[in-house]
């Protein structure tokens, strides 16, 4: 007697392969804070997606606050403040991730784009000013539209455990 042998099988695999290429787009396409998404999905798999917790420390700044009118200058306040990150990131021996989004208009010497980058430069400066050497930061500015509005720029600088093994 010959024994069928079911397929059904066939079925699970595709929905799984459909839920991991359905997530894999969401992820691409996601206009939001790519940091915030990040949190959302260690907090799912049981991390801690605050940011305060022992996984990653996440200090935000908001680029207009931050910086002198329309230039790529760091306040003095803010530049100790980062600084200190900088110290304590270099004394734990973290590596550090600072990551751009959004953008400033454009100014009579930059771009908004030239402004962006330079600004996200400064901080990493900065960063590396507390102790921190070059090859622990990393600096993350995702693709922006020139066909966007510039909705201004905010700057995420995390601190990441476990950077000796990198």
């Amino acid at each position: 007697m010959r024994r069928e042998i079911s397929q059904r099988w066939v079925l699970s695999f595709a929905d799984l392969a459909l839920l991991l290429l359905a997530f894999f787009v969401m992820m691409q396409a996601q206009a939001g804070d790519r940091l915030k998404l990040a949190a959302g999905m260690r907090d799912a798999f049981g991390g801690s997606g605050n940011g305060k917790g022992g996984d990653v420390l996440v200090h935000g700044l908001l680029a207009t606050k931050a910086f002198e009118a329309d230039e790529a200058i760091l306040k003095p306040a803010e530049a100790a403040r980062l600084r200190a990150i900088g110290a304590a990131a270099a004394k734990a021996k973290q590596r550090v991730i600072v990551a751009s989004q959004g953008r400033d208009g454009q100014t009579a010497r930059l771009d908004s784009w030239e402004l962006s980058a330079a600004r996200t430069t400064a901080v990493a400066r900065a960063i590396r000013m507390g102790g921190v050497p070059d090859a622990m930061i990393e600096i993350s500015i995702p693709p922006m539209r020139a066909s966007g509005p510039a909705k201004g720029q905010r700057i995420a600088v995390q601190q990441m455990p476990g950077a000796a093994t990198r």
